[in-house]
């Protein structure tokens, strides 16, 4: 078995054992400890939320005080304190109840958002960039003044436009790879630290 494919069942492991829905959890975690982007008492919105293990471990970090709040086209178990809607994330009617949920602006914006993979790479290229395209627009609208994002991407000629468009809107733009992607694969995230609204 290849190291990567050892790490891969490892967190798929660990997941299971631990009770989290995705080895998807683990990397947020991570990126937790690099960043400390969750605190307790946050408001957190995650994009694209299915199956939840981002939910999961959002709330576990921000802790009663906290909000958070997922949105998914797919319907999504419920996750225990966390408030989840099935819609778009394009459509402006739920954003405006996201922003009801949360009870004001967010602290966090999460997307691990990822297009159905085709194996063309262009093409699984373009859509991912063209989703966290969407997903930074939301950020725009509800994130608060020195507020937080962390957006999944896939390397590519066009990530350097993405980035460049991020650091309009955010004082820091941090590109991390966290262990538990698999690291022949071309998922990066993109941590993007002190909101500025435009």
């Amino acid at each position: 078995m290849r190291l990567a494919d050892a790490r891969k069942d490892q967190y798929r492991r660990l997941a299971k054992d631990q009770g989290y829905r995705a080895r998807s959890a683990y990397k947020l975690s991570q990126l937790n400890n690099s960043y400390r982007i969750l605190k307790k008492g946050s408001r957190v919105v995650d994009l694209g939320c299915a199956p939840g293990g981002w939910l999961q471990v959002a709330t576990k970090e921000v802790s009663a005080g906290g909000r958070v709040v997922g949105i998914d086209l797919k319907p999504v178990e419920p996750v225990a304190g966390a408030a989840i809607l099935q819609g778009s994330i394009e459509d402006p009617e739920v954003i405006a109840k996201v922003i009801e949920a949360l009870g004001g602006k967010a602290d966090v914006v999460l997307s691990d958002l990822a297009p159905n993979v085709s194996g063309v790479w262009d093409v699984d290229h373009a859509r991912q960039i063209s989703l966290t395209t969407s997903a930074l627009a939301v950020a725009q609208k509800i994130l608060r003044e020195g507020g937080s994002a962390v957006f999944k991407v896939f390397e590519g000629d066009m990530l350097n436009e993405l980035r460049a468009e991020m650091r309009r809107s955010f004082g820091r733009v941090l590109l991390s790879k966290p262990s538990a992607s698999r690291q022949e694969s071309s998922e990066l995230y993109v941590v993007c630290l002190d909101f500025k609204p435009q």
